[in-house]
């Protein structure tokens, strides 16, 4: 089966969620799964489910701590870099099925590798493998590149109203 290349990006809330549901359907469906989650390195529920699908569901976090607004440290840059060698093996061995690189617009963005470097990864992967990219800022060349693109816009979030995030819900 052709594996297609989907951009889930924009300010709204669901880019990982969107992709982690899409992980969930292709494990249930005896698919193998591979997310790497660029500018992460922390617990969150999500992956505390996903590890009871580790026989389908490899995640691996390429970040050096709980990046959320500012500047990339040079440890998330060192980290993004590593992760996405590990990554094109993975993509290139042909084990996986289904390959998602969370946040990979905004380590595009940030420059912790470059646009031209996805560009080749989406270009040379085995056929078959379904790629998933998530992040705000999705680069130009990347949304055209794409087979699919939803852009998340963010029409009302209570996180204006200083909800911060909750545990089982956005955590």
């Amino acid at each position: 089966m052709k594996g297609f290349v989907h951009v889930y990006t924009g300010d709204g809330k669901g880019k990982t969620t969107a992709a982690l549901g899409l992980a969930l359907r292709a494990a249930g469906a005896g698919r193998h799964v591979f997310i790497a989650q660029f500018l992460k390195h922390r617990p969150s529920s999500e992956l505390e489910a996903l590890k009871q699908l580790s026989n389908n569901i490899t995640v691996r976090q390429y970040g050096d701590g709980d990046f959320v607004q500012g500047e990339p440290t040079e440890g998330d840059t060192l980290a993004a870099r590593k992760g996405f060698q590990e990554i094109r093996e993975a993509i290139m061995s042909g084990a996986h099925d289904v390959v998602i690189l969370d946040e990979a617009n905004l380590a595009t963005f940030f420059n912790l590798f470059s646009v031209n470097d996805l560009l080749d990864l989406i270009n040379t992967r085995p056929e078959h493998v379904e790629l998933v990219i998530t992040g705000r800022k999705a680069d130009p060349a990347i949304i055209e590149r794409a087979d699919l693109v939803t852009d998340m816009r963010m029409v009302k979030h209570y996180y204006e109203q200083g909800i911060t995030a909750r545990k089982g819900i956005e955590e």
